[in-house]
């Protein structure tokens, strides 16, 4: 039977609402402090960078994601598992197509700099593996064992695109048609990958033939004034070298940058304001917006060739659902 609160007992009211009450988020009044960034204090810089506030449901998105990724693993099978340089964890999964010479895809994973793993992504292999792409998921280490250090992060994904695209061919890729997805976090290391002058390691600039950076952060500033620089040690060389905003000189890559409507401001602005640059630098990019749609909830967008990213990523990369 289904509870109707207009018809019920008064105790049974009663007890209704106050259950409702106790379950609701306090609005007690806050006295803002000094600005920090923008229009914010510190209290919502912070929360702008924490995107609990934003999407409580942020756990069961993730056991949805984990659990989709075993049922992707039992169609197309256990990736090849290969080590791109000579730590543990640089190593990377290749979910291979069918068709010869095909397209590749390589996805770096978001986390806060902190969590995840590239087996917990793998739902995102298989509408690409069935349309005839290769699908890459890669695995690097963490801020936390990197000493707080965003540098050894950045180096390890470059050195990860560089031996995709130096071995492309041995499994069946074609390495003229190297593409990039990513969020959250990894799309703040994709765009450290697409703004790197890959002329230093000997290989052409367009090495990717294009990128969708979904939910990312481009300027490092803001985040180095919120709480997140608890356990990432900025430094002014930090900030300057890994912030893509600020080289978008060295960008040779078409763009797809996209947030969802249900996103904290700061990284709906941080999309935005990329965008903006890049397209004032005469470069292409395209902006996506999802409506009604939050920061985890953005990704799996991407796993459905009909959703918002899917269909655009398809599309950059000529491939039908």
């Amino acid at each position: 039977m289904q509870y109707d609160p207009d018809n019920a007992h008064p105790a049974l009211a009663s007890a209704a609402a106050s259950a409702l009450a106790a379950s609701a988020p306090s609005r007690q009044p806050r006295v803002k402090g000094p600005l920090v960034w923008l229009d914010m204090d510190q209290q919502e810089l912070d929360d702008a960078y924490d995107q609990i506030v934003y999407a409580p449901n942020r756990d069961q998105v993730g056991k949805r994601r984990i659990a989709n990724s075993e049922r992707a693993r039992a169609v197309l099978g256990l990736p090849e598992r290969v080590a791109y340089g000579p730590s543990e964890i640089e190593k990377l999964d290749i979910y291979r197509t069918k068709a010869p010479n095909a397209p590749v895809n390589i996805f770096i994973h978001g986390g806060a700099w902190r969590a995840n793993r590239g087996a917990d992504y793998a739902f995102l292999a298989e509408p690409f593996v069935q349309a005839g792409a290769h699908y890459v998921i890669l695995d690097f280490t963490n801020v936390d064992d990197a000493g707080a250090s965003l540098f050894p992060m950045v180096e390890q994904v470059r050195r990860a695109v560089a031996w995709v695209y130096r071995n492309a061919s041995r499994f069946g890729g074609d390495p003229g048609r190297l593409y990039l997805t990513s969020h959250s976090s990894g799309s703040h290391l994709g765009g450290c990958v697409v703004t790197h002058d890959w002329r230093k390691q000997d290989l052409p600039i367009d090495i990717l033939k294009g990128a969708a950076l979904s939910s990312g952060m481009y300027d490092l500033k803001p985040v180095r004034l919120s709480k997140r620089s608890k356990y990432v040690k900025f430094t002014d060389e930090m900030e300057e070298a890994l912030s893509a905003a600020r080289h978008i000189d060295k960008l040779h890559t078409p763009l797809i940058l996209a947030h969802g409507t249900y996103e904290t401001p700061e990284f709906q602005r941080q999309t935005r304001d990329f965008y903006a640059a890049v397209k004032a630098a005469g470069k292409p990019v395209e902006l996506l917006v999802g409506e009604g749609y939050n920061h985890f909830e953005m990704l799996e967008t991407l796993a459905n060739p009909y959703g918002l990213l899917g269909r655009a990523v398809f599309a950059q990369m000529g491939l039908a659902a």
